[in-house]
């Protein structure tokens, strides 16, 4: 098994070039959206056709919504790592009680601001870097 680290770096050999950075990140975030796309096609089908067979697209199409992800994030010089620890990190400052309230849900004073005012990221790379 290999950690997130060395899976973000082994998603680059499988990649395909584009002409363009911006077809290049439109690629992996489309297909981002594709493969999430069939997640919830998949699960609908197991939820209402009583597909139960059908469980493993999910699994597969998660897969490659990982791929995907990783992707944006070496497109962006982003650790996917840091990434997932800063997302732990929110949540566990967004329910503080140790689990789902929806008081803790409406986000007070754990949303980031991503519109690019006061933003905490620095993007280093991408279509404009």
């Amino acid at each position: 098994m290999v950690n997130i680290k060395e899976y973000q770096e082994l998603c680059k050999k499988t990649a395909k070039e584009c002409e363009t950075k911006d077809l290049e990140v439109c690629n992996w975030g489309l297909g981002l959206a594709g493969e999430a796309g069939d997640v919830a096609s998949c699960i609908k089908k197991s939820v209402f056709h009583k597909n139960d067979k059908i469980v493993i697209g999910i699994r597969e199409n998660v897969g490659d919504m990982m791929w995907y992800t990783a992707m944006i994030c070496n497109f962006y010089n982003w650790d996917l790592d840091e990434i997932l620890t800063e997302n732990l990190d929110k949540l566990n400052k967004r329910y503080s009680s140790g689990g789902f309230t929806l008081e803790e849900a409406q986000r007070q004073g754990t949303m980031k601001k991503w519109s690019g005012e006061d933003s905490e990221v620095k993007i280093v790379g991408g279509i404009n870097g």
